[in-house]
């Protein structure tokens, strides 16, 4: 059907020399639209015909209008159901349809009056005989006249919902450079035997489309997190740093508390903070030794400080739980280095840890925490802010600043603040500090080795990093995953 119809257009270009669509659609009892598919077909099959974009507007009359037409305008209306004694203005509003408007009208063109007494406003006429112009406008454009009609005059009743411009756009058609009023379908790939017989030389092949951006290879999609974690791993393998092993997400209280020097009336400990385990709900297998030491620092003091002066138990140190910090990690590691002979390490991890928080646009119960540390001979403050200079400006950020905090196995410890240059504020970005002897030499280590340390969330840079304002758009159940879908494959940085 469709090449039938092809033809015939065809055949009405050579008679007439250039046709429009819109006649052609006419002519053939088919919709415009199909013309135009048509049309478009035929453009591809090479020069065949020549294709001019024509754009006629022209005025039709609304519902409404029409109705204006048969009865007259909204004002005349209300200025017709006025008696000459006068009517109240409320009777009038009821009595007429769109009164509103049109008794806004009618005043505005002075042909009615108010008045108000002491009782109800009276309406009145103010002339003694009118001209329904609006009326008389919409009949010019209804009987073909629009010219007579000013632009500023049919702006005004376009706003008023009486008329309306309609836009066809067509296409006028003429003959191509290769014009024939019948079809050959081009080919659209060259075969073995027509290299061989060398019958390609009077084939009309299709021209290849170099513009077109093909199909998208079938291919998995990392999630925008996966990404920047990878990244935060690739800066840490640079910088010489071992990954920990973090796959224990349940841990228990001695270890993800009580050996980070961590009192056990802490609110951290609080299920309103914590997210503890019924089952197993304790565990038992500790080096003995070392629990005895964390216990003494605890409750009696030792290493040069006084402890916290509590009677320490522990079945509190037993309790299992969802571990609040991957710094529970650090601690065994730190334990397992001090059993052997020392020599300096720099450890890193990333992973997920719990918190019994509130779900909100900036928080969430799991999530992510990127720790790093070095252990070493003498480690200073002046340390610890050169190796973090260094860390953030792999990550692109130069601008830093600290302020001194408060952490329960840190000493001194700061917050880490980056300038946001889209947002123009300093935000914190993350935490850190030397670990507390209380925590150190209880293990073991050598009273002059040092342990620097920070962390930080992933979360955050990657919101900042994608322009993402709530958490919840990049983990759970509301993330749009049409976004991991279009995110490229590598994402190049100045």
């Amino acid at each position: 059907m469709s090449s039938d119809l092809s033809e015939k257009i065809l055949e009405y270009v050579d008679q007439l020399g250039s046709v429009d669509t819109l006649d052609l659609a006419k002519h053939m009892q088919v919709d415009h639209q199909k013309v135009v598919g048509i049309v478009k077909s035929l453009q591809a099959a090479g020069d065949l015909i020549t294709v001019e974009q024509q754009v006629s507007k022209r005025w039709e009359l609304t519902d409404e209008g029409k109705t204006v037409v048969d009865k007259g305008s909204h004002e005349f209306l209300v200025y017709s159901a006025i008696p000459a004694e006068g009517i109240a203005q409320s009777a009038i509003m009821q009595a007429i349809p769109n009164a509103r408007v049109g008794f806004s009208k009618a005043m505005s063109s002075g042909w009615i009056t108010v008045t108000k007494n002491a009782g109800e406003p009276i309406v009145a006429r103010k002339v003694d005989d009118i001209k329904d112009t609006v009326r008389d406008h919409l009949q010019l454009i209804l009987a073909k006249s629009p010219d007579e009609v000013t632009d500023e005059q049919k702006q005004e009743y376009k706003k008023r919902k009486l008329l309306q411009e309609v836009v066809t756009k067509s296409f006028l058609l003429g003959k191509g450079k290769n014009f024939a009023t019948s079809v050959e379908k081009p080919e659209t790939e060259l075969t073995q035997e027509m290299i061989a017989s060398g019958s390609w030389k009077e084939k009309n092949f299709k021209p290849y489309n170099l513009d077109s951006l093909g199909i998208s290879p079938e291919r998995g999609h990392l999630h925008t997190l996966l990404k920047v974690r990878d990244q935060f791993r690739q800066i840490f393998l640079e910088m010489g740093f071992s990954e920990m092993p973090t796959n224990n997400f349940v841990e228990s209280s001695f270890w993800n508390f009580d050996a980070l020097f961590q009192p056990q009336q802490h609110p951290a400990r609080d299920a309103h903070d914590t997210f503890f385990i019924s089952e197993p709900k304790l565990s038992t297998k500790f080096p003995s030794d070392y629990l005895e030491r964390v216990r003494r620092v605890h409750s009696e003091g030792g290493y040069g400080s006084q402890g916290y002066g509590y009677e320490w138990k522990i079945k509190e140190a037993q309790k299992n739980l969802l571990r609040t910090h991957t710094t529970a990690v650090s601690a065994r590691m730190l334990y397992q280095l001090a059993q052997k002979e020392f020599h300096p390490a720099k450890y890193f991890s990333i992973d997920r840890v719990f918190r019994n928080e509130t779900l909100d646009a900036t928080h969430l119960a799991e999530f992510y925490q990127v720790e790093g540390l070095i252990v070493d001979h003498n480690l200073t403050l002046g340390d610890l802010i050169g190796t973090l200079y260094e860390f953030f400006k792999k990550l692109g950020i130069s601008q830093l600043n600290f302020k001194p905090a408060y952490n329960p196995y840190t000493e001194p410890s700061m917050e880490i603040f980056c300038y946001h240059t889209g947002l123009h504020k300093w935000i914190e970005v993350g935490n850190s500090g030397v670990f507390r002897p209380e925590m150190l030499l209880p293990m073991g280590l050598p009273e002059d080795v040092n342990v620097i340390a920070w962390g930080l969330s992933l979360e955050r840079p990657t919101m900042i990093k994608y322009g993402l304002n709530n958490i919840r758009d990049l983990v759970g159940p509301r993330v749009n995953i049409q976004m991991v879908h279009d995110n490229p494959i590598c994402r190049l940085e100045k």
